[in-house]
């Protein structure tokens, strides 16, 4: 019997993780799911518009955007060419209010 109720419990204890762990990860800024998806979006449409340039290495180039819709690039890149050419393609993304820039040249990556 003792067996049978730790195992509930303990799957309903599994179960219950990924909504605690959920509601733990937003940050204080994002106060809804709406945001929060929206800044996802504008993020995923970023980083997608990066894939598609030869000319950027997108797995060089990290992505985040706040609830404003300011997208931050950080990481970087070989030139300082690319570097401006990203921060282009990113300002040309439906969403994208403004563009920080934070990408290091680094021609030796």
């Amino acid at each position: 019997m003792k067996t049978r109720l730790m195992t509930v419990l303990f799957l309903s204890g599994s179960l219950l993780m990924p909504v605690a762990g959920y509601t733990d990860d937003m940050d204080s800024d994002r106060s809804s799911v709406k945001t929060y998806v929206k800044d996802s979006v504008i993020t995923a449409k970023v980083k997608a518009a990066l894939a598609k340039e030869k000319d950027v290495s997108a797995l060089h180039i990290k992505v985040d955007t706040d609830d404003k819709g300011v997208v931050q690039l950080s990481g970087t890149a070989k030139t300082q060419a690319e570097a401006d050419r990203a921060v282009e393609i990113a300002t040309g993304v439906e969403g994208v209010t403004s563009v920080s820039n934070k990408i290091t040249v680094d021609p030796n990556r």
